[in-house]
């Protein structure tokens, strides 16, 4: 039955959202070792409430592999709308001068990766993009959480309608998503992208699993996935 799975991937979820963000209130500094590498840069996005950490997985991975990986540790927990989130890392960009970037955004972090994506200043920068979980049609439960930050993934939402109406930039982007996420009912199929389906549960729960940092490798180093 969907009910007993849907409670049980958001769970599952929270709790590991919960050890998460203890891990980065226990470290919060970014390796050294990240700065290092000879392969097209990684832009780290996470999603709303996140710190880098959750894609702490991913980044350790494809910086072992030879990618520079750059956080933007500025967008502390996500808090701020998308535009102005955006135009944070598009100064971040500027000044690191990075190019032929890969971008790795999670959740929130996918849509503030296609704004960046449809911003002239940075727009020829970025390679492409893997969104892994992220609304690009928003979700019905926005409408009823607590505070503006969450329900701004509202499907009425006019940034979220500015996004989906800007099909230029899909053909870059590749989006990850679980079979079911218990946050995100719509789902994340996008039009004109790439689109891969894992065979998991969960919003966060993904972001650790071999299944999906293998996704990403093939990503990264250039296979653009599958439909």
């Amino acid at each position: 039955m969907i009910v007993p799975r849907w409670i049980m991937a958001w769970l599952i979820d929270h709790v590991l959202a919960v050890g998460w963000q203890w891990k980065h209130l226990r470290d919060r500094e970014i390796p050294e070792r990240y700065a290092e590498g000879d392969r097209e840069p990684v832009l780290l996005l996470a999603g709303v409430y996140e710190t880098w950490q959750f894609l702490r997985p991913i980044a350790d991975r494809l910086n072992g592999h030879g990618h520079p990986v750059y956080p933007v540790p500025e967008i502390g927990f996500n808090r701020a709308p998308i535009v102005s989130t955006a135009a944070m890392v598009e100064r971040f960009i500027i000044a690191k001068d990075l190019r032929g970037i890969v971008v790795i955004g999670h959740s929130k972090g996918g849509l503030i990766g296609k704004q960046l994506m449809m911003t002239d200043a940075v727009a020829d920068r970025i390679d492409r993009m893997v969104a892994i979980n992220s609304p690009f049609s928003g979700s019905r439960f926005a409408r009823i959480a607590p505070g503006a930050t969450l329900r701004a993934f509202s499907p009425k939402d006019s940034t979220l309608r500015l996004l989906a109406d800007n099909l230029e930039a899909n053909s870059r982007i590749t989006s990850i998503f679980s079979s079911l996420d218990p946050i995100i009912p719509e789902g994340s199929r996008l039009d004109e992208a790439t689109n891969i389906e894992l065979p998991v549960t969960g919003h966060f729960r993904p972001l650790g699993q071999l299944v999906l940092l293998e996704a990403v490798d093939r990503v990264v180093d250039g296979d653009h996935g599958r439909e």
